[in-house]
This record gives C-alpha cells, structure tokens and sequence, in this order.
C-alpha cells in the first residue's frame, strides 16, 4: 500500500508552555500570563495560583515563594512540601522550579481535584462552583 503524508501546520501543534519564554519570571505579570497559558484548559488552577500566591513563584528577596499561614507552602501553586515532596521527587519534579511546581499541581489535579487547596476556596470557589463539583 502507498504510504500518504499529511502535513500539519506547525501553528496548529500543542505548544509546550516552559517558564523560561516568559522572562523575567520574577515579574508576577510574566507569571501571570505563563500560568494563564499553562492552565488554559484548567482554569481553575489559574485562579488558584491567583488566590495562593497573586503569581509569584519568588518572594521581594528572589527566593521561592514559602506560604505566610504555613511556611512548607511553596511556589505559585502554594505546594505543601511537608505532604507533596517525595511524591514530586518521585516523579522526577522540584516544586522550586517554577515549570515543576505547576507540573506538579496539574498532577495534584488530576490525582485530587481542587481539594489541595480548599484553605483558599472562599477566594477562588465563586470562580467555578461545576468546576470544583466536577472532581
């Protein structure tokens, strides 16, 4: 049988969304638009990020981000390293690398839903009650 070749236009293929194109990342605007990004087809998890950290993955003094209420928080996503550390370790993540500590939340998502982060629902919950009720 002939073989047929199909081309896809590049612009079509899933880009992959890497912290590095959005520089500085310091700049919680460039976090912004990277977790707006990275989160297009979780929402919920942008808003999330807005509510735990307002998109900063590093504190005034650049390093990361630690949680004011619970100090084993860390990141953009607030990662409790307490509860989540060996399983990030596991899956080969570093929740103080920015493009881990999402990569790490998606996961948490998948795994758990919006519950990991329940202690900030009354910010985010009104963002999307059948999101939430879906996981």
């Amino acid at each position: 049988m002939p073989t047929i070749e199909i081309e896809i236009p590049v612009e079509t293929l899933p880009r992959e969304v890497k912290a590095e194109d959005y520089q500085p990342i310091t700049d919680p605007k460039n976090v912004e638009r990277f977790i707006n990004d990275y989160f297009a087809d979780i929402p919920i998890l942008a808003e999330i990020a807005k509510c735990e950290s307002h998109f900063r993955q590093f504190n005034s003094n650049g390093s990361v981000l630690k949680g004011n209420r619970n100090s084993y928080d860390r990141g953009v996503m607030q990662i409790n390293i307490l509860y989540h550390a060996k399983t990030a370790e596991k899956l080969g993540l570093d929740v103080h690398d920015l493009d881990d500590n999402v990569a790490y939340a998606r996961y948490l998502y998948e795994k758990q839903g919006a519950k990991p982060w329940m202690s900030s629902s009354a910010c985010w919950a009104k963002f999307s009650q059948s999101e939430i009720a879906r996981k």
